[in-house]
């Protein structure tokens, strides 16, 4: 019997004898769930997230802060970087939504692009102007099927000069 340790690092999966469960590459485990091409856009998933995004985006135009709550997956692991810093848990972008002065948030979106993995996975990606034409903010959102419905488990917003 081989007594060799072999240094594990954080997070990796082990097996049933506590030793790193390692794949040769190009290799995946039966039980994996892999996202097939004919998966990717399904319409009716594309439908859901695309009402769910703009429900989002109703909510934020009229600071609807109950519905922008409750479309953020209530975990202390979501997240949202943006312009004023890092808010991690549904908590803190609560609070930031509640506590924010809403001037300026008129926009036209433009770029929009959802994308589905699966029947459970989406990406939401857009491009925003505001009336003033000075910046373009930029905004991706992952979306997750949860037994209450699609909710953002992670966003990032970021502006840049419009060329």
């Amino acid at each position: 019997a081989c007594s060799r340790r072999v240094p594990v690092t954080s997070g990796a999966r082990l097996n049933r004898r506590g030793n790193p469960d390692i794949l040769a590459p190009g290799k995946r485990r039966r039980r994996d769930k892999v996202v097939e091409p004919h998966e990717v856009n399904i319409p009716e998933v594309v439908a859901e997230v695309t009402a769910a995004f703009e429900r989002y985006e109703q909510a934020l135009g009229i600071n609807d802060v109950d519905t922008l709550a409750t479309l953020f997956w209530d975990s202390p692991l979501t997240l949202r970087y943006g312009p004023n810093g890092t808010l991690l848990g549904h908590r803190a972008i609560d609070l930031f939504r509640r506590n924010r002065n809403i001037a300026g948030v008129e926009r036209t979106l433009r770029n929009t692009v959802i994308k589905t993995f699966g029947r459970d996975f989406a990406m939401a990606d857009t491009e925003a102007t505001r009336p003033d034409g000075r910046m373009v903010g930029r905004q991706s959102q992952c979306w997750v099927r949860m037994p209450e419905g699609w909710r953002i488990v992670s966003a990032h917003v970021s502006d840049i000069p419009d060329e």
